[in-house]
């Protein structure tokens, strides 16, 4: 109880450290929490999905368990039941998840079946079946014919029912009876078997349905009590085929749970086969959950990797704030240990203090770390939350587990230092305030040269090796960052920001000794007290220069990967919308060829198969698409008929109209042979445009090109519409220049074009693929056959698609193909990964952010407040209010003004530096468009915002403290508090 009551006065009377340090425990757990709680939200998200896409339209969970008699093996009818009941009763408890569908089927061998009566129905139909039971069949069908089947034998009849479509597919009616024998010298006389009904599934699309129809056709279901009882029990029919067949519903799946459940999928084989031989698990989910636990171990990694600048920086806050609570309780600590505390009584003072705020911490930081993984599953972008379904996230012991060790590690951090100051009495205190003024450890040993060192090595790995992952973000489909991008720029920017405190006081000693003949006195005392105290605002410019520089870097690398990965996905559509219609074509003969010889004739018809012609010539080549009539080819001196394709062109002025729509194109893509001075240069990508159209649907973005995109747009029309834009590296590579003569051949009609410019690139074409043209579709069209081009389509904002394909359709257009560049971006934007890699960048930087604030008022709240003394004396010797306060404002700025200058400007330079290796080796150099680093400005104005708010904060604090100092007060004798 003393030690309580000592502990409850002590937290009291440094009640805003406490609650500082009770903050940044909160902030700490919440951020570490929220990352396994997104991640196992997001496998939630995605665990449907794609169990759907690997399990050939199964429902997820699907798991197929089946027996199957080799030769003449007969299944023993106790390990029948035994298998049966785990499969039914023990394994659901296993998986422990709900499942949507079980069905169980059993059959016996097939056998040809003959009609009882061969009046009734026809002998000469080959009907192979066989006898199967399924379990609660009536559920899920409907009778289209007949009675449901009898669950007793009648007479020596069994009853069965059939599938609808196997009444057609066997030729036969409800109601005819037939001859089923055994086969495998069974000495059984053949069963007699009477279709009493028809069926039809009531849900075609039912998961009980897994096998499919096909089966069906060839199956008579009789009843489960029939099957179990007459045939296998009575008769001793041999079991063919059992399966078991259950669809669990995964949705609620955890990450906690993968292993579990894999390692039981595993072991349900051995325990299957020693139950019952032959058999085993078909299919089930196993593969995929291993899968997926990969992915959520990929992802936990990436995301923690993400954070971990972050997380440091709360730790080093927490740390921070530690070290200025206890010194200046530490002359408290000297009193405490030279009148007989113990060091152990002192430790634990500290280290119960610590369990109380971290128990705190764990209670309120998981709620918060709920909010942030909702915040995380929300993120469309840096900074940028979208209102969109939330990511199904809850509070997991995996979660707690992250929490607790934050707390653990936290508390370990914060308490180190009391062991050291409570091993110290009075006299030792003494001596160390002696020698305050020595060098960090950092320094005397240069650490901060070997981070720097080690830093320009991971960049030159980075530049020689492209150590990155196969995937950077740029993919349509996901997001996969490697976690060094992020964790060695980290490094540089706390490397750099030791390295320039190093300098920092032999900075402030220069300007003092250059300066003291002239500068007055507040300029100078400034650089003096810097000069001396140095040591005391290095944890505070070091945690200023992280923030920014964090921030500037962390910022403009969530804009450069989305707004990379956007440019790439546009410029690969080249618009909002690509359609492609249906034209209606038809073949036109052209004239014959006279040749030498006879020719024997082929078909003209559909195959296309000519004669071969006799003395040199080659008759009879007719047909192919365009054969008319099938008729004889080839009679008459090998003459040679040629087809070629003609095309109906569809009206294009309705998509103009189409409502939604803003603006429409014309865009032709072909293949064609280049030919320049009678010498062939290979194929390339001919796109006709109109020019006008094109400019107002196309996506350009302007610093691709030496000049405005319009104005090659305009050069098009020069030469009477023969000019043509051609493909920059192949007008290198070719020596070709503007005004010279270019021939390409299309749809093998040689066209001669004039080159008016050369571009190194063009919307949703490649020049490291194939060298592109760009022409006039009409002057393409005037000398070369009308060929089925494109509809490139600029939607108005928020426009639909789905009602433009049904209008078309309407109007009788159909559409053999389209593709919407918006939905590919929301599809983009909604991969897990990709909101996670933002959600995560975005919350570091506000959490970081805000614990910098925070640490910045508190720090100079204290500062201020422990050299009243010192400011007493200096207003005792003749310095004005005025002055004080204007020393002080020099005080923090060339403390915290420094500092967020070296924040900004290291954070430009790290960007710059790294941020280019988010492409890699395979992409670097063909990547279209041409990757480029993004400095937003509105995200350097809110850090702007935030650094103009803390400088405003202390300074009002300095001009408050300053106004409420009473010399009379301060200048007394004894020690600083």
């Amino acid at each position: 109880m003393p030690m309580l009551r000592f502990l409850y006065r002590k937290m009291w009377n440094n009640r805003w450290m406490t609650l500082s340090t009770l903050l940044g425990l909160i902030v700490a757990v919440s951020f570490t929490t929220s990352i396994p709680m997104y991640s196992d939200g997001s496998l939630k998200r995605v665990v449907a999905k794609t169990l759907l896409d690997n399990t050939d339209g199964l429902p997820p969970g699907s798991t197929l368990i089946r027996y199957q008699a080799i030769g003449a093996d007969k299944a023993d009818l106790d390990a029948l039941k035994e298998v049966d009941a785990y499969i039914r009763d023990d394994i659901p408890k296993q998986i422990a998840f709900p499942f949507t569908t079980y069905v169980r089927t059993y059959s016996i061998r097939s056998s040809q079946v003959t009609p009882v009566d061969p009046t009734k129905t026809d002998p000469s139909k080959r009907r192979q079946m066989s006898i199967a039971a399924w379990s609660n069949l009536d559920d899920h069908i409907e009778m289209s014919s007949g009675n449901p089947f009898s669950n007793q034998v009648k007479n020596g009849v069994i009853e069965a029912v059939v599938f609808e479509e196997a009444l057609y597919r066997g030729d036969f009616r409800v109601g005819d009876e037939f001859n089923y024998p055994l086969t495998g010298g069974l000495g059984i006389a053949p069963l007699k078997v009477k279709v009493v009904g028809s069926f039809k599934p009531k849900q075609e699309n039912d998961p009980y349905w897994y096998q499919g129809f096909e089966g069906l056709l060839s199956s008579l279901i009789v009843s489960e009590e029939v099957f179990q009882n007459d045939l296998l029990t009575q008769k001793k029919i041999p079991l063919n085929l059992a399966n078991w067949y259950y669809a669990f519903d995964l949705r609620e799946i955890k990450t906690s749970q993968l292993t579990d459940l894999t390692n039981k999928l595993e072991r349900l084989d051995i325990t299957l086969y020693q139950k019952l031989k032959e058999t085993k698990v078909d299919f089930s989910f196993k593969e995929m959950l291993s899968e997926f636990r990969t992915q959520s171990l990929q992802m936990q990694m990436m995301l923690f990797t993400l954070a971990a600048p972050m997380i440091a920086m709360v730790f080093y806050y927490i740390v921070m704030n530690a070290r200025q609570s206890l010194d200046r309780q530490r002359s408290d600590i000297a009193v405490l240990r030279s009148r007989g505390g113990s060091t152990r009584q002192i430790i634990w003072v500290y280290l119960l203090e610590g369990l109380l705020l971290g128990a705190i911490a764990l209670v309120i930081g998981p709620a918060i770390g709920w909010m942030m993984a909702k915040g995380i599953g929300s993120s469309n972008g840096f900074l940028a939350f979208v209102d969109r379904k939330a990511v199904p996230v809850g509070v997991t012991p995996e979660a707690l587990l992250y929490g607790v060790a934050a707390v653990a590690l936290a508390i370990v951090a914060s308490v180190i230092p009391a062991v050291s100051f409570a091993r110290s009495s009075i006299v030792n205190y003494k001596q160390q305030l002696a020698r305050s003024d020595r060098k960090p450890v950092w320094q005397r040993w240069f650490l901060d040269i070997a981070l720097v060192a080690l830093a320009g090595y991971g960049y030159y790995t980075f530049q020689n090796y492209q150590v990155l992952s196969a995937k950077t973000g740029l993919s349509n489909d996901q997001l996969q960052v490697h976690p060094l991008l992020f964790f060695v720029p980290a490094l540089s920017i706390f490397a750099l920001g030791l390295f320039f405190l190093r300098l920092f006081p032999w900075l402030l000693k220069l300007a003092g000794w250059l300066g003291k003949t002239f500068l007055p006195v507040p300029i100078y005392l400034t650089l003096t007290q810097l000069s001396r105290s140095s040591k005391a605002y290095y944890p505070l410019m070091l945690l200023l220069i992280l923030t920014l520089g964090l921030g500037v870097y962390n910022s403009s690398a969530a804009r450069t990967i989305d707004l990379n990965s956007t440019e790439r996905t546009l410029y690969q559509f080249g618009t909002d919308v690509v359609l492609q219609p249906v034209w209606e074509a038809y073949s036109e003969m052209t004239p014959p060829s006279d040749g030498q010889g006879q020719g024997n004739g082929g078909q003209g018809g559909q195959g296309g198969q000519g004669g071969q012609g006799g003395q040199g010539g080659q008759g009879g080549q007719g047909g192919g698409q365009g054969g008319q009539g099938g008729g004889q080819g080839g009679q008459g001196g090998g003459e040679q008929t040629n087809s070629k394709m003609l095309y109906m062109e569809p009206p294009f002025e309705m998509y103009r109209t189409l409502e939604g729509v803003e603006h429409a194109a014309r865009v032709l893509q072909t293949k064609g042979n280049v030919v320049v001075s009678g010498k062939s240069l290979g194929q390339g990508t001919v796109m006709g445009i109109e020019n006008i159209d094109f400019a107002d649907v196309a996506w350009f973005r302007n610093d691709l090109f030496p000049a405005h995109p319009r104005q090659y747009l305009n050069l098009l029309g020069a030469f009477d519409g023969q000019g043509v834009i051609v493909a920059e590296s192949f007008a290198k590579k070719n020596q070709l220049k503007p005004g010279d003569l270019i021939s390409i051949a299309i749809q093998q009609q040689m066209v001669e074009f004039v080159i008016v410019g050369t571009v190194p690139y063009w919307p949703s074409l490649y020049p490291n693929q194939s060298p592109f043209f760009i022409a006039n579709l009409d002057y393409i069209f005037d000398q070369a056959p009308i060929t089925p081009y494109d509809v490139w389509l600029k939607m108005k904002p928020g426009a639909k698609l789905t009602p433009i394909i049904e209008t078309l359709q309407a109007k009788g257009m159909q559409l053999a193909d389209y593709k919407d560049v918006r939905n590919e971006l929301i599809t983009q934007s909604k991969h897990p990964s990709r909101g996670g890699v933002f959600g995560i960048l975005s919350l570091g930087f506000l959490v970081s952010v805000l614990v910098s604030l925070i640490g910045y008022v508190l720090y100079w709240f204290f500062n201020l407040s422990s050299r009243v003394v010192q400011f007493g004396v200096l207003r005792a010797m003749g310095l004005s209010r005025k002055q004080l306060t204007g020393m002080l404002l020099l005080e923090q700025l060339f403390t915290a003004g420094l500092s967020i200058a070296l924040g900004f400007a290291i954070g430009k330079l790290t960007s710059i530096l790294f941020l280019p290796f988010l492409q890699t080796a395979e992409n670097a150099k063909t990547q279209v468009p041409p990757f480029r680093v993004i400095f937003e400005a509105k995200d350097m104005y809110q850090l702007y915002g935030v650094v103009a708010f803390m400088m405003v904060t202390g300074a009002t604090l300095l001009l408050l403290h300053i106004r409420r100092l009473r010399v009379h007060q301060a200048v007394k004798l004894g020690e600083e508090r």
